[in-house]
C-alpha cells in the first residue's frame, strides 16, 4: 500500500471516529448505556457484525455485549439479520435517523401518555369521591374541584401528544417539517 493510501486509510479512520464518539456522546438521550452506545456507533460504519465481532472490536465481556444488544433491539436501533449459511447471528445497525427517532421517541410518549391518563383517571375518581363524600368540608370540596380541574387540563397535552404521534408515525410530520429543509 503506498503512503498516500494509508494516509487517506487513516483519515478516513479519523473521520469514522469523530462520528463514533458524537453518537456515542449523546445516546444517553435514548437512555442506553456507555457501553450500548458505543456498541451502536461502531456498528453504524459496519454492515453487520456477529457478536464475536463486536466483543473482539470493543473489547467488551459477554454479558455487557448481550445486554447493550438487547437493550438497542428493545429500541429498535439494532436489528437481528439471517445469514445464509451461518449458525452465527448478526446484527445490523439501523442508519436512517429519522426511523430511529421516530421509533424511540413514539415508544416514550406513548408511555407517557398511557401511564399518566391512567393516573389521572383513577386520580379523578378519587377526587370525585371525595367531592361526593357528605363528610366533605367545603373546604376539602374546593381544593378536590381545583384538583380535578388541573388533571382535566392536563389531558389536553396527552392528546395532543397522541396527535403528534400519530402524525409522526403516519410520516405525516414530514408535510409541516420536511426531512430536506435547509436553514
Amino acid at each position: 500500500m503506498s503512503e498516500s493510501t494509508e494516509k487517506s486509510r487513516i483519515k478516513i479512520e479519523e473521520a469514522k471516529d469523530k462520528v463514533i464518539g458524537a453518537i456515542a456522546e449523546t445516546m444517553d438521550l435514548y437512555g442506553v448505556t456507555p457501553a450500548a452506545a458505543n456498541l451502536y456507533a461502531t456498528m453504524y460504519f459496519k454492515e453487520q457484525m456477529t457478536l464475536d465481532e463486536m466483543r473482539t472490536e470493543l473489547e467488551m465481556s459477554k454479558p455487557s455485549m448481550s445486554t447493550s444488544v438487547r437493550k438497542l433491539q428493545e429500541i429498535e436501533m439494532v436489528k437481528k439479520t439471517f445469514t445464509r449459511g451461518s449458525r452465527k447471528h448478526t446484527y445490523v445497525a439501523e442508519k436512517n435517523f429519522f426511523r430511529s427517532f421516530m421509533v424511540f421517541y413514539c415508544q416514550m410518549w406513548e408511555r407517557e401518555v398511557k401511564m399518566n391518563m391512567e393516573a389521572i383517571k383513577e386520580a379523578q375518581e378519587d377526587l370525585i369521591n371525595v367531592i361526593k363524600d357528605s363528610t366533605s368540608t367545603p373546604e376539602i370540596v374546593a381544593d378536590a374541584k381545583k384538583y380535578y380541574d388541573q388533571l382535566e387540563e392536563s389531558k389536553t397535552y396527552y392528546h395532543w401528544l397522541e396527535h403528534l404521534v400519530a402524525n409522526i408515525r403516519s410520516g405525516k410530520i414530514f408535510e409541516f417539517i420536511p426531512k430536506d429543509h435547509q436553514d
